[in-house]
């Protein structure tokens, strides 16, 4: 198997743990796992492109890939194979090269197409039989951290601990 070279995800169930919190104002909430982020820092500095491919159309989202400095972003993604495909042309990568994290049976054509498909433990059963690489970790629950730090052991890099986020 090539190595992998860049990791795309998509954002609720994997960087979230797949609920939302609705305001009486409109407002939306979703909670964020700090191991979560900082493995999103850690392979950025170990040199993995990064890649957020999410149906939903949030500036919570937005909020995330700003602060991550994510600049590979689709957003409202009804098919995500399509968008997998347009950023693996745009890096000049081959899907091989490409790990693709997600949770739920919208994931499963870009999960099928990824050189390695990742899910979190609690993941929709027909993409949990899909993954090459499940977590022990659940979605919003360092799953993602969990994801960075098999790659980077196996594929032995590393990233500066203090050059971090």
């Amino acid at each position: 198997m090539p190595k992998i070279k860049a990791i795309a995800m998509d954002v609720d169930g994997v960087l979230t743990d797949g609920g939302v919190w609705w305001g009486p104002n409109g407002e939306e909430w979703k909670r964020f796992c700090f191991a979560d982020i900082m493995g999103l820092s850690l392979a950025r500095k170990a040199g993995f492109l990064l890649a957020l491919i999410s149906g939903e159309n949030s500036p919570l989202v937005t909020r995330l890939a700003t602060k991550m400095r994510i600049t590979d972003v689709a957003l409202g993604c009804k098919q995500k194979a399509v968008a997998l495909t347009e950023f693996v042309k745009q890096h000049d990568l081959a899907l091989e090269e490409v790990c693709f994290m997600g949770d739920d049976v919208n994931d499963l054509p870009a999960l099928e197409i990824a050189g390695l498909s990742a899910a979190p433990s609690n993941a929709q059963p027909a993409v949990l039989a899909k993954c090459k690489f499940v977590t022990k970790a659940s979605g919003g629950n360092g799953a993602v951290r969990e994801l960075v730090n098999h790659l980077l052991a196996s594929q032995h890099r590393e990233a500066s601990a203090s050059s971090a986020i």
